[in-house]
């Protein structure tokens, strides 16, 4: 007995601190955290269909039956700009077309310049010990050396890409139909235009015929003059 008694060891338990606050009841808020799944758990997969029916689609939502529908008018179909006598424009800008006596205002100041160029190739022929015999053979010559000279001064400011000095004094510009600067090619055009409505004379004249008051030289190049702003015109169309 005594051996048994030896053989027992006291059993020692440990101290435990109790909580030196009150338990507060379970809140009825639940944490969000609650509802989402543990990092790395598997996505649910979704019901298959069963076999041999069809498969599932989005239903459409449903518009409430007492909801008003609109009736929109449909958009007017892009037709092209007619004039006073329903001829089809071919100016689809707004910007409006130089009148005739505009024009020739402008052109009498470029022909002035022809003709003072032309004086100074007369005063530098003088100097150089030519003689003016006024014949059958020289006036041709002398007539040609006139037209050369216009053609020149035109050939220049077209291939400068720029307007005369008589459109510029005159405060005229040339645009396209659609009312943008003409590139080299129309310049050209238009001088080409130029030329060949000042050897029939109809081609100049036809603007007053024409319903929009453009020239053979504004059908040729597509391009038309017209004042740089309203209050620097010189003329107005009533």
């Amino acid at each position: 007995m005594s051996g048994q008694a030896a053989d027992r060891k006291p059993v020692v338990k440990p101290a435990v601190q109790g909580s030196l606050f009150q338990e507060k009841p379970a809140s009825n808020v639940i944490a969000f955290d609650s509802f989402t799944p543990p990092p790395g758990a598997p996505p649910k997969p979704r019901p298959k269909a069963a076999s041999g029916s069809k498969p599932m689609s989005k239903r459409a939502p449903r518009a409430a039956e007492r909801q008003g529908k609109l009736e929109l008018i449909p958009a007017m179909p892009a037709e092209p700009r007619t004039l006073g006598t329903t001829v089809e424009a071919v100016i689809c800008c707004e910007a409006s077309v130089a009148i005739p006596l505009h024009r020739a205002l402008a052109a009498a100041i470029d022909w002035a310049l022809v003709l003072l160029g032309y004086g100074l190739f007369l005063a530098a022929f003088r100097l150089g010990g030519g003689a003016f015999v006024l014949n059958k053979h020289n006036l041709p010559v002398f007539g040609g050396a006139l037209l050369l000279v216009g053609f020149t001064y035109g050939l220049w400011f077209a291939i400068a890409g720029t307007e005369t000095m008589g459109m510029r004094w005159t405060h005229l510009q040339a645009i396209t139909f659609d009312g943008f600067p003409p590139d080299g090619g129309q310049r050209l055009l238009r001088f080409a235009g130029a030329c060949l409505s000042l050897c029939t004379v109809v081609g100049l004249l036809w603007c007053l015929a024409d319903e929009e008051g453009l020239t053979w030289t504004d059908h040729i190049s597509r391009t038309f003059p017209t004042p740089h702003e309203w209050d620097s015109r010189v003329f107005r169309r009533r």
